[in-house]
């Protein structure tokens, strides 16, 4: 996740449901339908597969980190039972670098119609841009790029063992990071350097006609004191679905994280999944408004592309709140 970026959205896309009611003369009493039991969310296993990440070094595209880490990936969805497919393309960075991208998607019942999309970006921050030491080297990523997939592993390995009524789509896209750093001026706007994994997906859907329902994009999901407010593409692309995530979230009794606070436009994977490919989602970030600009410059936690996002960062009760309403979301569906 980079930096936020102001600007305007043509339109929204909203999805709704709707049913008229019939009323017959004599209604039959149908039997109680068992009611939907989510399973338990174990953050300590999502804790342990951002372990694992970071183990592998900065996931950087081009690296032998990277390389492992994908292979792995993939390999842990195929063991949950996932059809797995994987997107392997060269995109160009800001500076017209070629990236060995590769898109991970794990399909669960891949003959069901109806369809949530789940996604995190995997790769790492080439550089701490926002450091004031070793600004040239990546950083760790635990929790830009570690926390998201971390709990979507969890969220895959629960699915292994209770299916949901739906099919699932767990995606973890690349290249999300490699935008240019904060001393480049003239390129860090330009929002097409950013997401090159997700911009490629739109373009290249991993199935003909590929649809879902909507989608739920984890993003620095893992932070200690986070907080995650209603972020403001996903309000202008998709405030259906925000409103139905946070409702829950809120019912599970976390609305202490997950706050009605609109947050600035930001360019995020969200933007192009909603925009040009048609899966409107709500975005699940940590972003703090009305920030002290003298204690943090920005919405993003203080870590946010430095060294500091490692281990240290990731906090068990927040990872808990985000997967377990993840889960509620896709079994009450």
């Amino acid at each position: 996740m980079h930096k936020a970026l102001a600007f305007l959205m043509p339109f929204a896309l909203l999805i709704a449901g709707c049913a008229e009611d019939e009323k017959p003369a004599h209604r039959k009493t149908n039997p109680k339908q068992p009611s939907v039991t989510t399973p338990e969310f174990n953050a300590d296993s999502a804790y342990a597969y951002i372990q694992k990440q970071v183990d592998f070094g900065p996931r950087v595209p081009n690296t032998n980190a990277h390389k492992a880490c994908g292979d792995w990936l993939s390999a842990e969805l195929e063991k949950y039972g996932a059809e797995v497919i994987s997107q392997e393309a060269v995109v160009y960075a800001w500076d017209g670098t070629p990236l060995e991208m590769k898109n991970v998607i794990g399909q669960f019942a891949p003959a069901k119609r109806k369809r949530v999309m789940l996604y995190a970006h995997w790769d790492t921050r080439p550089y701490a841009d926002k450091d004031s030491t070793r600004t040239l080297e990546p950083i760790a990523g635990a929790n830009d790029g570690g926390s998201g997939v971390g709990v979507l592993l969890e969220v895959a390995r629960q699915i292994s063992m209770q299916p949901t009524d739906v099919g699932i789509d767990i995606v973890f896209f690349d290249a999300e990071d490699y935008g240019p750093p904060e001393w480049k001026e003239d390129e860090k706007e330009d929002f097409k350097f950013w997401c090159l994994g997700s911009q490629y997906w739109t373009e290249n859907k991993h199935k003909a006609g590929y649809r879902a329902k909507y989608g739920i994009l984890l993003d620095m999901v893992g932070g200690k004191d986070a907080v995650f407010n209603r972020e403001g593409t996903s309000m202008a692309l998709a405030p259906n679905v925000v409103d139905h995530v946070w409702r829950i979230a809120r019912r599970l009794g976390y609305g202490d994280l997950f706050k009605d606070e609109t947050t600035p436009q930001t360019i995020d994977d969200n933007y192009f999944v909603s925009y040009f490919g048609d899966v409107p989602s709500a975005n699940i970030v940590e972003y703090h408004v009305d920030v002290d600009p003298a204690v943090r410059p920005m919405g993003y936690g203080l870590f946010h592309h430095t060294h500091k996002d490692d281990m240290s960062v990731i906090d068990t009760t927040t990872l808990k709140a985000v997967g377990q309403t993840v889960l509620e979301v896709i079994y009450l569906e």
